[in-house]
């Protein structure tokens, strides 16, 4: 055990035993029966957590030490997130959704396009990396859900297996050590099979300039965690200069509004929010239109995983929709006709399946 683990683990049991006494004193205070068998197997620590961590000031302090002292005593989750010397892994997110509801949702969307229909369920950091995790958490897999759910698609949907591309390039930067999503490495790899299945061939990785934005984000698991000793990820922009350029980036509400946005906010890098450096508007439609001269419109429909995703694929349409059901209030024909689109894409993350109902 780390030296550094064994000196916060300490502070962390004076700090147990001082607490009653000071909430005694408060006399708004029931504390957890303290004993060997909670203190080893977790409980005492996760009883604990959940009487202070919504109330308590030190929020963060008390989340990230429970996360070193989980570390330090054998039981390493904290908040439903697996800690691991490489990474941290969500435990619980890979197969709450309904296959076959959501098969029939995406069937009854493909019925009413004109224009060939794309799918692609992108698994978590969870889903690739579940091996890692002790063996009492296995059950249904990312990749045995993914597989029920594109057996109930309809035959003419064009099925994209972005599970085996990425499994297979699990030992390289593709999803992030503090977040579920994938990062843009792990994107570009997917967008080499997509684009060709679109029609196109794609730009080869020798040809771009990456821009190391920063070194310093910290994803939605560090979030829940606190625990510092996770490495830090890299945020990276992929630029490839043909002679294309986006030439607007136009956000809608739901209520009629409209306003101007950029591919890249880098000055997002700067705030709390590192991650909205990419395609982030919170809002349910993002309108892309490019210099490239082919008249092609593609329709995507997705979650957070697109964010760093379509800007790859600005080098070969002149206009791409994006159009994020989990903001959306309205019906889908509120935002888009699917009839102007020859192509659409729905790509999304296998933990973010349900928000596809918002596409009925």
């Amino acid at each position: 055990m780390k030296l550094s683990k064994k000196i916060t683990a300490g502070i962390l049991i004076i700090f147990i035993v001082m607490m009653p006494v000071i909430m005694i004193l408060k006399k708004s205070f029931r504390f957890p029966e303290v004993s060997l068998k909670g203190l080893s197997d977790g409980s005492f620590v996760h009883e604990f957590e959940e009487l202070f961590a919504d109330g308590f000031s030190w929020r963060s302090m008390w989340v990230s030490a429970s996360a070193e002292i989980n570390s330090c005593i054998g039981e390493p989750i904290i908040n439903g997130v697996y800690i691991t010397d490489s990474r941290l892994i969500d435990t619980g997110s890979a197969v709450q959704f309904d296959a076959e509801k959501t098969a029939g949702i995406v069937n009854s969307f493909s019925e009413k396009c004109t224009g060939a229909v794309y799918f692609a369920a992108i698994p978590t950091s969870a889903g690739i990396y579940r091996d890692i995790l002790p063996e009492y958490m296995s059950g249904t897999t990312e990749k045995q859900k993914a597989d029920i759910l594109y057996e109930k698609l309809n035959t003419d949907i064009r099925k994209i297996d972005a599970y085996s591309i990425l499994k297979m390039l699990s030992d390289s930067y593709i999803y992030y050590r503090t977040d579920t999503k994938w990062t843009c490495y792990g994107a570009y790899c997917v967008y080499r099979t997509v684009v060709q299945k679109l029609g196109f061939m794609p730009v080869s990785y020798d040809k771009y300039t990456i821009r190391h934005m920063t070194d310093g984000y910290r994803g939605n698991l560090y979030s829940r965690t606190q625990y510092t000793e996770s490495k830090s990820d890299q945020l990276d922009i992929y630029e490839y200069n043909d002679g294309t350029e986006t030439t607007s980036c136009t956000v809608y509400d739901n209520h009629g509004g409209k306003y101007k946005c950029e591919l890249y906010n880098t000055d997002a890098v700067e705030t709390d929010n590192m991650y909205d450096l990419y395609l982030y508007s919170g809002q349910p439609l993002v309108k892309i239109n490019t210099t490239v001269n082919n008249d092609r419109h593609l329709l995507v429909i997705g979650d957070e995983f697109v964010l760093n995703f379509v800007p790859f694929l600005t080098k070969h349409y002149s206009e791409i929709s994006v159009l994020f059901p989990e903001y959306m209030e309205k019906e889908t024909d509120y935002f888009v006709d699917t009839d102007k689109y020859e192509q659409t894409l729905i790509l999304l993350g296998m933990d973010k399946m349900n928000i596809l109902e918002m596409i009925k």
